[in-house]
C-alpha cells in the first residue's frame, strides 16, 4: 500500500502536468486566435481597415488644449462653393453628398473592374471644411451668409488623380447626377495651431481665442491668405449628436515671428 507521501506526491505530479497542459493549451489558443485574426495580412491584405484618426492621432484627435503642429501635404477630393452652410437644401449641404458618393466609390473599387495599385481596406476619413471670408483674416460666424469653402475628404496615397477622375464618372453613371464639381485637391497646410472643441460651432470663437494666445506665447501669429485657411475637422454627426457634445478639430495656420533685429 503506497503510503501518504507517495500520494502526495503523486497529487503534486498530476496538478503540475495540468497545469504545464492548461499552459500550453492556453498558448496554442492565443496562437490560433492570432492566426485567425490576423490570416489576410499572410495574403497581403490588412485584417482591418486602415483608420486615418487612429493612425494619425495628432492630427485628428488632438488634446483640449491647443499645440503647435506641422501638418504634411495630403490629397483630398473636394468641393468649393460659397453661402450659409446651415441653409436646407444649400450648395454646402448638396457638396457633401457629392463627396461621400465618391469617397465611397473610391474605398469599394477593389470589388469591380477598377484596380488601384497599392490599394488597401480603409475607413473613409472625416469630412473637413476649409473657411474664408473676403477682406477678413479668420472667420466672421455673424455673417455665414458670406463664407467661402472648400469641404473636402481626404484620400489615401495611394488614390491618384486618375483614379478620382474614375470615381467621378463612376458615382455620376450610379447616382444620375452632375459629380464635375469634384476634384483632385493636393494641399499642403505646413505649420499651425489646433486643439479639440467640444460643443457648439457657434461656440468656437472662445476656442480660437484660446488657440491665439497659445501661439503667441510660443512666438508664432496668424498666417491666413494665400491659401491658408480657417480649417475643421468634423468628428460628430449634427445630425445625430447632442450640439453641446460635438466634436471638431479647430485650426489655424500660423507662422514664426520674426524677431526684431
Amino acid at each position: 500500500m503506497p503510503n501518504q507521501c507517495d500520494k502526495n506526491a503523486r497529487i503534486l505530479q498530476c496538478s503540475a502536468g495540468y497545469i504545464l497542459r492548461s499552459k500550453a493549451f492556453a498558448v496554442r489558443l492565443c496562437l490560433w486566435y492570432s492566426f485567425t485574426r490576423n490570416e489576410q495580412s499572410y495574403y497581403g491584405t490588412p485584417a482591418l481597415p486602415f483608420d486615418y484618426k487612429k493612425e494619425y492621432k495628432e492630427f485628428y484627435l488632438p488634446p483640449k488644449n491647443p499645440t503647435l503642429v506641422e501638418v504634411p501635404p495630403m490629397n483630398y477630393i473636394a468641393v468649393r462653393g460659397s453661402g450659409d452652410p446651415n441653409a436646407q437644401d444649400g450648395l454646402y449641404r448638396h457638396s457633401v453628398g457629392l463627396l461621400y458618393a465618391t469617397a465611397f466609390t473610391l474605398k469599394m473599387s477593389d470589388r469591380g473592374p477598377h484596380r488601384i495599385d497599392g490599394y488597401f481596406p480603409y475607413v473613409v476619413p472625416p469630412l473637413e471644411g476649409f473657411w474664408w471670408q473676403e477682406g477678413i483674416a479668420g472667420v466672421d460666424y455673424a455673417h455665414k451668409e458670406a463664407f467661402q469653402w472648400i469641404c473636402a475628404i481626404r484620400l489615401p496615397d495611394f488614390v491618384r488623380e486618375v483614379d478620382v477622375s474614375w470615381a467621378v464618372e463612376e458615382a455620376a453613371r450610379k447616382k444620375k447626377q452632375d459629380f464635375s464639381s469634384v476634384e483632385f485637391f493636393p494641399y499642403t497646410e505646413g505649420l499651425s495651431v489646433q486643439c479639440m472643441h467640444i460643443g457648439p460651432y457657434d461656440d468656437e470663437p472662445a476656442t480660437i481665442r484660446a488657440m491665439d494666445a497659445f501661439a503667441l506665447a510660443q512666438g508664432c501669429v496668424p498666417d491666413f491668405g494665400h491659401g491658408r485657411f480657417h480649417h475643421e475637422i468634423y468628428l460628430s454627426d449634427p445630425g445625430k449628436c447632442d450640439p453641446a457634445r460635438l466634436r471638431t478639430v479647430v485650426r489655424h495656420p500660423i507662422r514664426r515671428e520674426q524677431s526684431a533685429e
